[in-house]
């Protein structure tokens, strides 16, 4: 399926798509996310859980958990939490749990539009390049308000279009070029790495995606810019 074909599907169609693109990159993606950033997701992921503020004993849902990078760094920081992994691509959980064989997190299969939790279940939810996937951003926005309890935090890294600026050639060569080639020599996937940095140019701008989590509810939302901005860690609370 070509990139373009999938970015213009729209609902369960592309939902669809997707999650079938992320079946078939499953194996190599935790690698491909290393040498897309040099290594710096590792960081950014650190700085997510920092921003949740959670406490030992509090509940974290890691949204679109994908193999349960923010999970396993949110025990990692705070060994005492309950952590749900939750995604809808099941071969996803499947490779995370061989990461995490203790039993830890617990994992759920779920679709961001419409979350199998009770309301006011969790301390905080984090996702990692989740929400430029989403066929429903608005409703899945609430669906993450929805089950914060009232104080909690939502936590979101995720793409950022490019500024235009002298480094937008650069840019623009790594994420069209540098990006898909990798994806064909590592995972042998080139479809999906041309649709991946296809959602980054074409994602909400920082402040637009601020205005999203303020629509949805949230309070004292803020963001910062990373990666010559074209990433961006979005926070809120309800």
């Amino acid at each position: 399926m070509e990139a373009i074909e999938l970015s213009e599907q729209s609902g369960m169609e592309r939902a669809r798509a997707v999650q079938e693109m992320f079946t078939r990159i499953a194996p190599r993606y935790d690698l491909m996310n290393r040498l897309m950033t040099f290594g710096q997701d590792v960081s950014w992921r650190k700085e997510v859980i920092q921003r949740a503020r959670l406490s030992a004993g509090q509940r974290l849902l890691d949204l679109g958990a994908g193999t349960g990078d923010l999970a396993g760094e949110a025990l990692r920081q705070q060994p005492d939490l309950r952590v749900t992994a939750a995604d809808f691509t099941l071969r996803m959980m499947v490779f995370g749990q061989a990461r995490y064989p203790a039993g830890r997190p617990d994992w759920s299969a779920a679709d961001a539009r419409k979350l199998p939790f009770p309301e006011a279940t969790f301390d905080a939810v984090v996702s990692g390049f989740l929400l430029r996937n989403v066929t429903d951003l608005p409703g899945s926005l609430s669906e993450q308000y929805r089950v914060l309890k009232p104080g909690g935090r939502i936590v979101c890294l995720d793409t950022s279009p490019p500024p235009d600026n002298f480094l937008a050639p650069f840019i623009r060569f790594h994420l069209h070029t540098v990006i898909p080639t990798l994806g064909k020599l590592i995972s042998g996937q080139v479809e999906a790495y041309q649709y991946l940095p296809d959602t980054t140019e074409n994602f909400l701008a920082p402040e637009r995606l601020a205005a999203r989590l303020v629509e949805a509810g949230f309070q004292e939302v803020g963001f910062r810019r990373l990666m010559f901005g074209t990433i961006a860690i979005h926070w809120g609370v309800r």
